[in-house]
């Protein structure tokens, strides 16, 4: 009896022990998962830290992108409309140096019309002198050639209109002078001092008639008007260019 009882507990404190062992190495084996886990989780951890911040640092630069895309579409913008501005100030530059350009022709007719006058009336004053001698008196008055001849040369006394004969070769040498210069015109001034206008306009159309008639100027050149010479009487014949053509001229460039 002792002996199976002895044989009991001899394998009762073996299993014991086996089985203390076994429950050693569990709990130890336990404890090592549970470091493992416990350092999992902190790995687990810093990686959702980690991931938050990646996550903060992404959406900051999202917004940031966004920024930049807002403002890059605003340069665009803003350089679109600075190249239309720019186009159209180059537009409005060249239309105005087109502008400039034409003034600078209409003026440039102007002037050159102007100079030509001048040379043409300087011509004119020296066929005058060459023509009608040097007791001749001619003046220069705003472009014009002016030759001032007495009434009593001209007309039978200083009170009529009826020319003297002895007068038209004189007269000749005008007609001369213009139908040598055909772009100019001329204008007979009758002058009085005594205040008798339709006399001083008689006087004036005569001479200009027989310079129609007798020598064959065109009408459209002549001009004939009456006006008070102050203190001066007799007769001006102005030679001076066509002012009706240099003024359609003007006209018709500044229209142009």
């Amino acid at each position: 009896m002792k002996r199976p009882l002895l044989l009991f507990l001899l394998i009762f404190g073996s299993w014991a022990t086996v089985t203390a062992q076994k429950k050693s190495e569990l709990i130890a084996e336990n404890n090592a998962l549970r470091s493992q886990l416990d350092s999992v989780n902190g790995l687990v951890f810093e990686a959702q830290k980690d991931s938050r911040v990646n996550i903060a640092k992404a959406e900051s630069l999202e917004s940031q992108v966004n920024e930049l895309q807002d403002a890059n579409a605003t340069l665009l913008k803003n350089l679109t409309s600075f190249a239309e501005v720019s186009s159209k100030n180059s537009q409005n530059i060249n239309n105005a140096l087109e502008s400039l350009a034409e003034k600078e022709a209409q003026l440039k007719s102007i002037t050159d019309a102007i100079a030509s006058n001048d040379s043409t009336a300087l011509v004119v004053l020296t066929n005058a002198k060459q023509s009608l001698g040097e007791n001749a008196k001619i003046t220069v008055s705003n472009g014009a050639i002016v030759v001032s001849e007495s009434l009593t040369t001209l007309f039978n006394s200083d009170t009529d209109s009826n020319i003297n004969t002895n007068s038209e070769p004189w007269i000749g040498k005008i007609a001369a002078i213009l139908k040598a210069n055909p772009a100019m015109a001329l204008t007979v001034e009758g002058l009085t001092m005594t205040g008798d206008i339709d006399l001083a306009t008689r006087q004036a159309n005569t001479v200009a008639a027989v310079l129609q008639k007798n020598f064959q100027v065109d009408p459209n050149r002549l001009m004939a008007i009456g006006k008070d010479g102050n203190f001066k009487e007799g007769v001006n014949f102005k030679i001076h260019p066509k002012f009706d053509d240099f003024y359609n001229m003007v006209r018709k460039n500044m229209k142009n």
